[in-house]
């Protein structure tokens, strides 16, 4: 009634709107009346009237058509005026029929699609909503009239068929399908969705893809499975539609086989797709995986995702030399952009995945962790893991644990990364941060190939990312530089040095951060100082313009440092000068940029150099060493940079050292010299002694002389006169024949006379001589030689890549003159102790003093002391030994040097502490031992050969070269098996005596090395064709006195060396790297070929290292020394790793067996004993042990057999079986067996309730021999009861209770009832243990061995566990009357009780006193014996449960 009355108020609406607010209901009918009198639609038909009545107003135009009621009101009153029609139901046809004609306008359908306005006059306000619906949706909630309008919509779509839908057109046939969503009642839902799926069938994709991506929100819940199998069978039909479909489908709640099943058609369709639809997939299928299936679903996904596909249009932009016209150019740059922001949207998808699917973020890694062969591991792998890397944070420790297995195991590699870096940068930028942590842990890392791969994640990274991650990089390697490291500080400076090579232009934006390095300097060794004087240097003088101020700074700091008192700021300016030499004396190429500014600036750029060059000149004159260092720097870079310098920029210098060195240390030979000295002169080594007319001496000695303390003190007040010291002579020699080489294209002609050219000494012949000499004449005598040793080595140096056979000749005479000389310098050192020899290497902080030897000496002496004396004092001095019983020795290098060190026929033994005091050899000296046989001429003066001297490289020098390569090896290679200590001790300069070779990266040493194989397999087997003639003669006889002593261990320290030299080159870890695998190849070839020869060049690797594997394993029977066979072992096993078979392990027991087996027995007849050989023995028992086919087997033959019969053996007798075991290694063996039995028995699993009784009666007969094992040696301290014995037991004791308590009672609870009696043996022997490792901890108190006691807590709480776990078990099976509680007497290792507390332990047993420091509960129930009745009260046997 109300509402009646107002809309009959008409006249007061446009009065009282304003003023009267509850009243402006009545003007709604008025509102509707006015704004048809304004433009409204004027039409008679029943379709306007009836929508006119219920409050819509019809626009034409681009005006929306207007609605002045609120939507409910409207649709309730259209459909109340139709049903109240006078025509009804006829109206309804008119009504539609109006419709459709209304709508035949394009302008006015669209109208009807979009949604309606609010109608808002001046000066009124209404109540309608803000968003109403369009008049089409409007109809269709109206139940009398949707089946019409439907039908009429769908209709209405053919007509929009072809239409082409532009930027800013209408698309009709997407607002026709809105129409139908979310509408509230639907009367025939399954009509509708059947003829939008007819539709589907034949519209276009367009039309297709609006309709497929309406149906969820069109389909009632009971029709979404039966509209989803028919969209997946769609899926399968077609490519073009798997977005709509996919899209559509996700939305839809399917149940769990119709989801995989279409999970399963997204996952065949994924390597097909095209790549613009490749997001939407990879989404579905990520969105749509539950926890059980993720790991698999993952698994197929990574295989079926391949992301070439997605670089092809790069690479085929690339591949374009010139596009024709800027359409096609800018047609492919949109190619690759679309391309890369695909690539950009599927990681955009696994990264939500990863971010909020646990399931997901886990099965990616557990799918990769799978993923074991190579041709597996895609860009996809590395990109994802830096994507769980910086977004998952729970994961980051696992996320870098698998990277770094990959890239050791080479799945990984360096290509995968750049081919990441190159092809997907914009998606790897987003994990800038990750990528910049996981380079500084790699950097870290001790392994090569992880190194390798953090070095080259630098500089991918470096060379794709913007300027600020560049500067990120370049801090990162600067902190890297300056952290005190030097691995660190030597990768991180090699990667500044790539990057100043090939982006020079890009790193010179970030030199001042480079610069800073120059204020840590004190950290840097020299070849680190000389590795940042080269980026400075290239920054500085490539880019003239912009490193002008870096080549101020540079100046400045070279001229502070030479004018420092400070002889380690001397040494850095010395060689930051020539390094910057270097980059001035370049040659410039024509293509160069700098080339341009060459003719204006080359006199300034001359005038540098030349000014730089007699700074540092006139600085060096007065001071030897930092002169020599200065010829030593000038000889490296002219070696480094062959061809490449300017030599014109460096002729005045090159003509005052071509003068000065005959001037200073050449003169005339003759028979008298003036002078007087403390040794008469005398002319020696002279190879020349025919050429007496013009011939020449090294005027050594009265130089020598010259440089005394007093007369060099005397001689450096006249400051005008140049210094001229002995120490220059090998460094001036070195710079003077590179510079005459380097002119020469690598001729020495113009200087040959120095290599055969004799040296002013003094009669050598000091046998007997020596203790009649002063101490003064003594170390003037020495120095001598040392001077004369370095001339001699650097005469090899020079000449022994020249080809003429003359020259060989001479060549090889010097070798043997250098092991002549040796010898003699260690009879003059023996008697000559505190002596310093005058340094050889200039480029260390200071030279290693006589202290640093000394003690050295004296720990050897101490050892051999050790060596000779009783067994229980070797065990004492190796009771604080803490490493494990199976690790071997990683020192492997300095127990091999000591070793060798101890053969009193090696000349070289009692200099290998004075190493740093010679010159370095060169690695090119080594193409001697190429040689055969060489003839040295003997020429009359008329040039025709008189006689033919044969010179032959003898043992000696064979023995002395062979140990300068070992060490050279040692050096620079890193063997696999080393780990980098986590807190190194601070240590002198570690490259002293290498400062030529640390120039040169390790691949470059290998490649020389494989070079010398075949040389080095000759020598070898030589070797070992003497050793077998040696033994075919001496018949058994060890001390055959036809055998020459002095020379079999001359030979047999060669051996050493050359088993040295092929295990140093075969356990470097730089061949598990990709790109060694062709040097790997070349290597192993050299070793199969000497099998079969001619027919390696196409075996496979693995056949390969089959064949040298058993090339060097027929060696086994010539290896002289205990120690050679130790070597041996590790060389086949370095090789057999590349991997190891089921077949190599067997033969390494067999082999390891043989060696241990083997009496070793010295040339003088003495067994092999000392601390070397326990630590060989150590290493070569636990290669058998670990390569053995059953462990249980050999501990329980060595133990039962080997020691039964070294305890019925004399005092120093030795097992039969074993000839190694003896009373002195006993504690090896004992050792080695207790480790490795504590290390099988974890490997035995654990018993399950699901096991079955043979799976249980196998782990149990197990478990019955390694505890009967167990047993056996336990019980062995009752004859071997050294401290370090007892050490041993405490400690492995007490790791074996755990591992049993751990492993063996959960077996024992699920299988007592089967086999009780199997049980009842098994826990009664281990208790006969267990009671005697209670003796050992009452005997370690009553001793008052701190170093015993401190294993005694944890051993007695391991006691205890297991006396409360197997009353548990008992409990278990319900049997637990069997177990009850007594008191353990305190008793020593012979069983006896400890009489100095059997009154405390009567105490204990009435209240308990804790007093008693041994008391023990223990389980006797269920293992009774008629034994030991006063340790504990005893009772029946056990019920059987």
């Amino acid at each position: 009634m109300m509402s009646k009355r107002k809309l009959s108020k008409t006249d007061a609406f446009g009065e009282k709107c304003k003023t009267d607010l509850p009243k402006t209901k009545k003007s709604r009918s008025s509102d509707v009346e006015k704004a048809s009198a304004h433009g409204g639609v004027e039409n008679e038909g029943v379709f306007e009237e009836l929508l006119m009545t219920s409050g819509i107003i019809l626009k034409v135009g681009e005006g929306q058509n207007e609605i002045a009621v609120n939507q409910i009101a409207f649709q309730k009153k259209l459909c109340l005026a139709l049903e109240k029609h006078p025509t009804y139901p006829g109206v309804v046809k008119q009504f539609i029929s109006g419709l459709e004609s209304h709508i035949k306008d394009r302008n006015q359908f669209k109208n009807c699609l979009l949604p309606c306005t609010p109608v808002r006059t001046e000066g009124s306000r209404t109540l309608v909503h803000s968003y109403c619906e369009s008049l089409i949706k409007l109809l269709l909630g109206i139940k009398i009239l949707q089946p019409a309008v439907i039908t009429l919509l769908l209709e209405k779509i053919p007509e929009f068929f072809f239409d082409v839908v532009g930027t800013f057109g209408t698309n009709f046939p997407r607002l026709i399908v809105n129409q139908f969503k979310w509408l509230d009642k639907l009367l025939d839902s399954q009509d509708l969705v059947k003829k939008l799926m007819q539709m589907v069938s034949v519209s276009p994709v367009p039309i297709q893809h609006d309709i497929i991506t309406s149906l969820p929100e069109i389909l009632e819940d009971s029709q979404q499975s039966e509209v989803a199998r028919e969209l997946s069978c769609l899926l399968k039909q077609g490519r073009r539609l798997t977005v709509p479909i996919l899209d559509a489908l996700s939305r839809l709640d399917l149940d769990a086989g119709l989801l995989d099943e279409v999970r399963q058609s997204a996952m065949t369709i994924v390597p097909s797709v095209k790549l613009e639809d490749l997001p939407v997939v990879v989404k579905f299928i990520l969105h749509n995986v539950k926890a059980a299936d993720a790991v698999e679903v993952i698994s197929d996904l990574r295989k079926s995702l391949d992301l070439s596909s997605c670089v092809l249009p790069l690479q085929i932009l690339s591949s374009q030399k010139k596009p024709k016209s800027q359409v096609q150019a800018s047609s492919s740059m949109s190619q690759v952009t679309t391309s890369q922001n695909c690539v950009k949207l599927i990681f955009d998808v696994i990264k939500l995945s990863v971010r909020f699917q646990k399931d997901i973020s886990e099965a990616w890694i557990k799918a990769i962790e799978n993923s074991t062969s190579v041709s597996d591991h895609k860009v996809l792998d590395l990109i994802v893991l830096l994507l769980i890397h910086s977004t998952n944070t729970k994961n980051k420790k696992h996320t870098e644990r698998i990277l770094r297995n990959k890239i050791r195991l080479g799945c990984v590699r360096e290509q995968l990364m750049q081919n990441a870096f190159q092809n997907h940068s914009t998606v790897i930028k987003d994990f800038f941060p990750s990528i910049l942590a996981l380079a500084q842990v790699f950097l870290r890392s001790a392994h090569p190939a992880i190194v390798s791969f953090g070095s080259c994640m630098y500089k991918q990274a470096f060379a794709a990312f913007d300027s600020y991650c560049q500067q990120e990089v370049v801090t990162a390697l600067v902190t890297h530089v300056c952290s005190g490291s030097e691995t660190e500080a030597d990768v991180s400076l090699d990667v500044l040095t790539d990057l100043v090579t090939l982006h020079t232009s890009l790193l010179m934006r970030y030199a001042t951060f480079v610069k800073t390095i120059l204020d840590s300097t004190r950290k840097l060794n020299p070849c680190q100082i000389r590795k940042l004087f080269y980026i400075l240097s290239t920054l500085a003088f490539t880019q003239r313009q912009e490193g002008s101020y870096i080549q101020d700074d540079m100046h400045m700091v070279i001229r502070k440092w030479l004018s420092s008192t400070v002889p380690n700021h001397k040494q850095m300016a010395i060689i930051g000068a020539v390094t910057m030499i270097g980059s001035m004396a370049l040659k410039r190429n024509e293509g160069d940029g700098s080339s341009l500014e060459r003719p204006q600036l080359n006199s300034e750029h001359d005038g540098q150099l030349s000014t730089l060059m007699d700074l540092v000149g006139f600085c060096c004159e007065q001071a030897p060493e930092i002169l020599a260092l200065y010829y030593d720097e000038l000889a490296s870079l002219i070696e480094k940079q062959k061809g490449n310098l300017d030599l014109q920029l460096l002729e005045e210098f090159g003509k005052s050292l071509v003068e000065n060195f005959p001037n200073d240390f050449v003169v005339d030979l003759s028979p008298t010299v003036d002078g007087s000295f403390l040794f008469p002169v005398k002319s020696l080594y002279n190879l020349d002694e025919e050429e007496s007319q013009g011939a020449i001496a090294i005027n050594l000695l009265p130089l020598v002389a010259q440089s005394e303390p007093g007369r060099a003190t005397a001689e450096m007040s006249n400051q005008s006169k140049r210094v001229v010291s002995p120490m220059c002579l090998s460094p001036c020699f070195r710079l003077l024949r590179l510079y005459t080489g380097e002119q020469n294209n690598g001729s020495l002609e113009e200087i040959d006379a120095l290599l055969g050219c004799p040296l002013y000494l003094t009669d050598l012949e000091v046998e007997g001589k020596l203790d009649s000499l002063s101490k003064q004449e003594r170390e003037f005598l020495c120095s001598l030689l040392f001077y004369a040793l370095n001339w001699f080595r650097e005469v090899v140096n020079a000449f022994c890549q020249q080809q003429d056979a003359e020259m060989k000749g001479k060549v090889l005479t010097r070798l043997q003159n250098i092991t002549e000389l040796q010898t003699v310098l260690g009879k003059c050192l023996a008697v000559t102790p505190g002596y310093v020899p005058p340094p050889a290497t200039f480029d260390s902080e200071a030279a290693p003093s006589i202290n640093a030897v000394g003690p050295a000496r004296k720990r050897n002496g101490r050892k051999k002391k050790a060596d000779g004396s009783k067994a229980d004092s070797t065990d004492r001095s190796q009771a604080d030994d803490s490493s494990e019983g199976n690790q071997p020795d990683t020192e492997l290098s300095e127990l091999e040097k000591s070793a060798a060190e101890r053969e009193a026929g090696n000349p070289l033994t009692q200099l290998q502490s004075y190493r740093p005091y010679f010159r370095e050899l060169e690695l090119e000296v080594f193409t001697v031992l190429h040689c055969g046989l060489l003839t040295k001429s003997i020429l009359d003066t008329e040039m025709h050969t008189e006689a033919r001297e044969v010179v032959q490289l003898g043992p000696a020098e064979l023995c002395f070269l062979l140990d300068d390569l070992c060490w050279k090896l040692a050096h620079a290679l890193t063997p696999g098996s080393t780990r980098r200590v986590p807190f190194p001790k601070e240590r002198g300069y570690k490259d002293v005596g290498f400062s030529h070779l640390c120039q040169r990266t390790p691949k470059e040493v290998v490649v020389c090395a494989v070079n010398l194989l075949k040389p080095l397999c000759n020598h070898m087997e030589n070797m070992h064709n003497y050793f077998q003639a040696v033994a075919a003669q001496s018949q058994g006889v060890e001390d055959n006195p036809g055998v020459n002593i002095q020379e079999r261990q001359l030979m047999s320290s060669c051996y050493q060396q050359l088993l040295l030299t092929f295990r140093s080159l075969f356990a470097w870890n730089g061949f598990s790297q990709h790109e060694n695998n062709d040097l790997l190849r070349s290597a192993l070839q050299v070793l199969a070929d000497r099998l079969k020869p001619g027919e390696t060049e196409f075996l496979p690797l693995e056949e390969l290292i089959s064949e040298s594997f058993q090339y060097l394993l027929n060696f086994q029977q010539s290896v002289p020394s205990f120690h050679c066979a130790f070597i041996l072992a590790q060389l086949l096993i370095a090789i057999a790793e590349k991997p190891m078979t089921g077949g190599k392990k067997e033969k390494m027991a067999v082999l390891a067996k043989q060696f241990l087996c083997r009496s070793w027995v010295k040339p003088s007849g003495e067994q092999e004993k000392g601390s070397q050989f326990n630590s060989a023995l150590h290493a070569l028992l636990c290669v058998y042990l670990e390569h053995t086919d059953n462990i249980l087997k050999a501990i329980e033959e060595i133990s039962s057999v080997g020691v039964a019969e070294l305890i019925n053996s004399a005092k120093d007798g030795c097992s039969s079986t074993y000839p190694t075991l003896s009373r002195q290694t006993f504690p090896v063996f004992f050792r080695v067996m207790m480790a490795q039995l504590e290390s099988s028995v974890r490997s035995i699993p654990a018993g399950k309730p699901s096991d079955s009784s043979e799976v249980q009666l196998e782990k149990l007969l197990r478990w019955n021999i390694a505890v009967r094992n167990f047993h056996i040696l336990i019980n062995l301290v009752k004859v071997f009861d050294s401290r370090l014995v007892l050490s041993i037991c405490l400690k492995y004791g007490r790791l074996f209770v755990e591992a049993f308590l751990k492993l063996a009672m959960p077996l024992l609870d699920y299988s007592f009832k089967k086999h009780r009696d199997d049980v009842q043996s098994l826990l009664k022997t281990l208790q006969l243990s267990t009671r005697q490792l209670h003796h050992m901890c009452g005997h370690s108190k009553i001793r008052q061995d701190i170093g015993l006691t401190n294993y005694v807590p944890l051993l007695k709480k391991s006691l205890e566990q297991f006396v409360y776990r197997v009353k548990a078990m008992l409990a278990f099976n319900h049997c637990q009357e069997a177990f009850w509680v007594g008191i353990l007497k305190n008793r020593d290792l012979q069983g006896e009780e400890i009489l100095s507390q059997a009154s405390e332990a009567k105490d204990s047993d009435e209240d308990g006193s804790a007093e008693s420091p041994a008391e023990e509960e223990e389980a006797s129930g269920s293992i009774t014996d008629g034994s030991d009745e006063d340790d504990a009260a005893r009772s029946g046997p056990a019920r059987s449960p």
